[in-house]
């Protein structure tokens, strides 16, 4: 069961979706994600794409995160996240909303609202990754959707990685943790600050 790791809803266990078709992020893996981005997260707008169990967005919420966007079009992620907002008291709250509808639909709605977020975390079933990579590229740039400085962050398996550059995004960093790979992506005027 994922748990929350610090903030101020450390402690907390979440409920998680059960079987194959949803592979939640390792305590670990978690950990690691937001040791790098600790920096970035406090007053941000996050977005968390394949949401799951929402335990991403709901981490980054309770390490200071202004607002936290779950999308997952799934009917038992739509029925976990509720339960994890319903735990954390924050289902009715403006700071964690859920989208229940697929990752494409999603962002292009959001953008066609003109929202922007800091950081967009995706994780998608990992044989998705490529073309979900891309398509979510596609998206996010042509809305405008990260705001300066802001990342794209994609977990996926070490043998199916996202390309190096979508749209107008291009990779600036990866990190391992076993089979798993967390690769981050910032504008491309932008990563030679990095």
């Amino acid at each position: 069961m994922p748990r929350v790791v610090t903030g101020r809803f450390r402690g907390t266990v979440l409920f998680a979706p059960e079987g194959d078709k949803t592979r939640p992020t390792t305590d670990k893996v978690k950990e690691a994600l937001f040791s790098i981005i600790q920096n970035d997260v406090p007053g941000s707008e996050f977005l968390d794409l394949f949401a799951g169990s929402g335990q991403i967005g709901i981490e980054a919420v309770s390490r200071g995160a202004v607002r936290a966007t779950l999308v997952d079009k799934g009917g038992d992620p739509a029925r976990i996240i509720s339960r994890n907002l319903e735990k954390i008291r924050m289902k009715d709250s403006p700071e964690i909303r859920f989208i229940k509808s697929g990752y494409t639909q999603a962002l292009e709605k959001l953008g066609s609202n003109e929202e922007k977020f800091d950081i967009i975390f995706m994780d998608p079933p990992y044989k998705m990754v490529p073309e979900a990579a891309l398509a979510a590229g596609d998206i996010i740039c042509r809305n405008g959707m990260l705001k300066e400085g802001g990342m794209l962050i994609i977990e996926h398996a070490s043998d199916n990685p996202p390309a190096e550059c979508l749209a107008d995004l291009k990779s600036v960093r990866s990190c391992s943790y076993g089979t798993t790979v967390i690769t981050f992506f910032k504008k491309r005027a932008e990563e030679t600050e990095s």
